[in-house]
């Protein structure tokens, strides 16, 4: 295992979940890359999630940053009613690991010169609703796809398994 490698990719982990909890918009979509995939997929059954998300059901699913940004700039403007106070967040980060996907972590692309790592991790966010004084857990497994953009990591596909899927009314991306 390259350790220095892995700790590197534990400190991006815990710099996204940080711009999360302090609103910073911006920093954490700029994390993503352009052509970014950000995927919450249902559950179909007690143990078996949906596999496609362009034909079944997903929690969330953006194919491209540009979703990620049309959430965020409703989030910032005030147009979404669901937002209109927003809760305060914590997410927890643990046990970061560098997983291969059919052999391809922590490699060159394809000849490219482009590292990509593959990750895994858990998460936790605690979320107070400051509204109606209400306290809301969820957790589950980020599956992401890291791609280095000169000094510093980018997400090129991030898959959320989400494990407590009885949700409450409102969810969004910084719930998770």
């Amino acid at each position: 295992m390259n350790q220095p490698l892995l700790a590197e990719i534990t400190q991006f982990l815990y710099a996204e979940a940080l711009a999360l909890d302090e609103r910073r918009w911006d920093d954490w979509l700029a994390l993503y890359r352009e052509d970014c995939e950000y995927w919450v997929p249902a559950w179909k059954s007690e143990d078996e999630q949906t596999s496609n998300p362009r034909r079944e059901l997903s929690l969330i699913y953006y194919a491209h940053r540009a979703g990620l940004e049309d959430r965020v700039w409703r989030v910032k403007s005030g147009r979404s009613v669901a937002s209109a106070v927003l809760p305060r967040t914590q997410h927890l980060i643990s046990n970061p690991r560098i997983v291969e996907d059919d052999g391809a972590a922590d490699r060159e692309s394809a000849g490219t010169g482009v590292q990509t790592v593959h990750v895994a991790c858990e998460w936790t966010t605690h979320q107070y609703q400051p509204k109606d004084h209400t306290v809301e857990i969820f957790f589950g497994r980020y599956r992401q796809i890291l791609v280095r953009d000169g000094e510093s990591w980018r997400i090129a596909r991030k898959r959320i398994v989400l494990l407590n899927d009885y949700l409450p009314a409102r969810i969004d991306f910084y719930s998770l």
